[in-house]
């Protein structure tokens, strides 16, 4: 069961389209959404997140249903977590714990996998109750446990001591993908960023020639990927890196510190955007406020509109109150749009469809060109014709 709060100053509609989300990322991890609630307050109830009545008429489905798992669109507090679980008497998930669960499932390299570790450990430690099941002890002997020390904290201790060692791991990791930057000299670098599933390791596969895993499904790629592409003679580096999403946990963008240093790293930004989606617009300032968080916003930066072939707009007639009817729209008529007079280098494509890839690249040519003349002035030049 999937359960949204309608806040004060958010329509219904942005939280029936935010559940939508929610539960594309509980069929990512293996979920199947049965029911959604919703309820408008103005804020969250301190010690329930919702009011008394909505959490007994959650609770009589949950009975009525054999619902075993209930996630909440919003991050809970540690006495939230404890006060709903104990009225419902079932399992409960906020956001940030269904998005490290995604994460856990998808990371695949060591690396991947400590930062996702560490990301789980910090969103543990302040959460730990004597209701949940209890971590076994890892370490002992004489001296190990102080005196009157109660199992909770013991168990805080552990933790606090697996995040040491954790963050020291990825220290050294750091340094590693550091020196990997470094080695790979002075290359132009240009880092697909985006929303999550918007297309970004479609792109990439076809721009660079290679195999990078994609799915339709939220955060298919964690690792990042870096691959040389040569553009009519012209050779730059692309990079893949994990797609960002609203409410992204703070616990993640501190894990993910070398793979986002991509970013800051970057010349140039390639900012993917699925125009397909109903709330794209609010995907692409999710993106820009991340972008700004981690200090890479003033970058040079396309906008790449993908998934053309799937994009409608709502034609309405003279008469606002009859309901509109969806229609496709040609290459032509997008570059007509407001998207293609917004103030910032565009282009529109179909990744999946290969629709006007050719353009992309020679966007991306003359972008990468202006940086590379000015880093190697005597080098020969380069020419379209080549």
């Amino acid at each position: 069961m999937l359960v949204g709060l309608v806040a004060s100053g958010q329509k219904e509609d942005e939280t029936k389209e935010y559940l939508k989300e929610l539960a594309f990322l509980t069929e990512t991890a293996g979920g199947v959404p049965v029911r959604q609630f919703m309820q408008r307050l103005d804020t969250p109830n301190p010690a329930t997140f919702l009011g008394t009545g909505k959490l007994n008429e959650i609770r009589e489905y949950i009975k009525e249903n054999d619902i075993d798992l209930v996630i909440f669109d919003d991050d809970l507090s540690p006495s939230q977590l404890r006060n709903i679980e104990k009225t419902l008497e079932c399992r409960i998930l906020d956001r940030t714990n269904l998005i490290l669960d995604i994460f856990a499932k998808r990371a695949q390299t060591s690396y991947a996998k400590t930062q996702v570790e560490l990301a789980q450990y910090q969103y543990l430690l302040p959460r730990l109750t004597r209701l949940w099941t209890h971590l076994e002890r890892q370490q002992g002997g004489i001296g190990s446990r102080g005196p009157g020390e109660s199992e909770i904290e013991t168990d805080r201790r552990i933790i606090r001591d697996k995040i040491s060692r954790l963050k020291e791991q990825l220290k050294k990791i750091d340094l590693q993908m550091a020196t990997q930057r470094r080695n790979r000299g002075n290359m132009v670098r240009v880092a697909l960023v985006g929303y999550t599933n918007v297309g970004k390791s479609t792109l990439m596969n076809l721009l660079s020639k290679s195999e990078v895993f994609a799915e339709d499904k939220l955060f298919a790629t964690l690792d990042t990927t870096v691959r040389k592409v040569v553009i009519n003679a012209l050779p730059f580096l692309l990079t893949d890196t994990v797609g960002f999403i609203r409410k992204l946990p703070h616990h993640l963008i501190e894990s993910f510190k070398s793979t986002l240093d991509e970013l800051r790293e970057a010349d140039i930004l390639a900012h993917v955007v699925d125009i397909s989606h109903p709330h794209f617009e609010n995907q692409i300032d999710i993106v820009h406020q991340t972008l700004h968080d981690l200090q890479a916003q003033d970058k040079p930066t396309i906008l790449i509109f993908n998934k053309i072939d799937q994009y409608q707009y709502t034609l309405k007639d003279h008469d606002d109150l009859t309901p509109g009817t969806n229609e496709n729209i040609s290459l032509e008529e997008l570059e007509q749009t407001w998207m293609a007079r917004n103030d910032r280098l565009n282009v529109f494509v179909s990744a999946r469809q290969k629709t006007n890839i050719e353009q992309l690249k020679n966007i991306l040519y003359q972008e990468v060109r202006k940086i590379h003349t000015q880093r190697y002035p005597y080098e020969t030049d380069f020419s379209l014709d080549r």
